[in-house]
């Protein structure tokens, strides 16, 4: 397996990115390979510096970088030899098994699509997180912003989506998918919320357990939650500054501490024929090397492949 990591994405690139690698590498398997994609010299100069020497390192000059407020398009025009770029090249070309980076997530989305594109009919790839619950366990929240608006065939596919990658990643023979809402009765909900749950009830692709809200999503209701990426972000964020005031008043707790952005890493991008990671920019080494773990446990699961063999190629 190789897995290519874009150094030079993250507020913080080359340095953290570099430093999540190593961390990384010291529990990846063996066989596992990282390449590297940035600016050679730095990325040369970072590892000498650390006294690094290890054949499981391969790095890819890439001498552009996407800023982190560069507009995704222009920049993927504009930039064709970025790091993120080259790295989609090469997991187009079957030279690495999956990318991720904590750059620029709409440069990530925009390569995506356009170098890799999506497997048959999707219409729009969603951005997934996991979510802590109290069991210890996670559910897959689908989408948490990549698209703030959704029509409901959009959400359906979300939901098939998700459960072909809570099968194959957590191993759930039918997992219980729920539509998020102001309640749980059928007849609640925007009209976008009702159209798809009228849909999703008679969707036989999947395993449909009805609305779930939002008071229900630490409780196990569902281990995949479907919603537009505008409230799923929204949610996200605020798990995140539930841990960061959690942790500035000294207060530990294993559901809370689980909200921490570190310790999944990254989240992926559902429905697009590659293996793709996105991190936050402000990714510490922690969450780098929990990104690639991420990655790696994606590759080991084929859910590409499912989805390839439900939507087509």
């Amino acid at each position: 397996m190789n897995i290519a990591v874009d150094v030079m994405g993250g507020d913080y690139a080359p340095k953290v990115a570099i430093e999540g690698v190593l961390l990384a590498l010291s529990e990846l398997p063996s066989s596992v390979k990282l390449t590297l994609v940035g600016r050679e010299d730095e990325i040369s100069a970072a590892l000498n510096e650390r006294g690094v020497s290890d054949d499981r390192i391969i790095i890819q000059h890439a001498q552009d970088v996407v800023e982190m407020h560069e507009h995704p398009t222009k920049a993927f025009s504009q930039k064709p030899n970025s790091s993120i770029s080259v790295g989609f090249k090469l997991l187009k070309a079957g030279q690495v098994d999956a990318i991720c980076s904590a750059g620029n997530t709409g440069a990530m989305m925009v390569n995506s699509l356009f170098i890799l594109k999506t497997y048959g009919n999707i219409q729009r790839p969603p951005i997934a997180g996991f979510f802590p619950m109290k069991d210890g366990k996670s559910s897959l929240m689908l989408d948490i912003g990549a698209n703030a608006d959704c029509k409901p065939e959009v959400l359906v596919q979300f939901a098939e989506l998700g459960s072909l990658y809570a099968k194959l990643y957590f191993g759930i023979e039918s997992p219980k998918v729920a539509l998020l809402n102001i309640g749980e009765e059928e007849t609640k909900g925007s009209a976008v919320a009702l159209a798809t749950h009228q849909l999703l009830k008679v969707d036989d692709k999947i395993n449909f357990v009805g609305n779930i809200e939002g008071r229900d999503l630490f409780e196990g209701v569902a281990d995949v939650v479907v919603t537009e990426g505008f409230t799923g972000n929204v949610i996200f964020k605020m798990g995140e500054s539930f841990y960061e005031y959690a942790n500035s008043k000294g207060i530990q707790d294993p559901l809370i501490d689980r909200m921490n952005y570190e310790v999944v890493g990254g989240s992926p991008i559902i429905g697009v024929k590659g293996n793709v990671i996105v991190a936050h920019g402000i990714s510490s080494p922690k969450a780098i090397k929990n990104m690639i773990l991420l990655a790696q446990r994606q590759v080991e699961s084929g859910v590409n492949a499912k989805i390839a063999e439900v939507f087509g190629d």
